[in-house]
């Protein structure tokens, strides 16, 4: 019933910046808690970052001080914003909520 379709993935060189999208769809009773996980080839998926329902976030240290999660309650959508990318940060990038998980966008960040 819940559906999420992550968008703004793209290529970007090192040093630039993304901004992630996660659109919520279908029945939601409540806030709950939400992330954004990341695959990169070869790899297994990890944790980026985190949101709890009531706004607390966790990030990964890789990734702390350069990425942002948020949500719009309103929109019903979650956000990623990637700030001083680096070419390691190339992956498929996944959202998840209400223990569901989206489609994936892929991140590609050139030297």
């Amino acid at each position: 019933q819940v559906q999420l379709s992550e968008s703004g993935g793209g290529l970007v060189q090192a040093g630039g910046s993304l901004r992630l999208s996660c659109a919520v769809s279908g029945r939601t009773f409540s806030i709950g808690p939400m992330g954004w996980y990341r695959q990169a080839p070869g790899k297994q998926r990890e944790l980026v970052a985190t949101m709890t329902g009531g706004g607390m976030t966790n990030y990964a240290a890789s990734v702390k001080g350069r990425f942002t999660i948020s949500r719009n309650n309103a929109q019903n959508t979650v956000y990623l914003q990637m700030n001083s990318l680096k070419p390691e940060d190339t992956a498929v990038y996944y959202c998840t909520a209400h223990n569901t998980w989206g489609q994936g966008t892929q991140v590609t960040v050139s030297s």
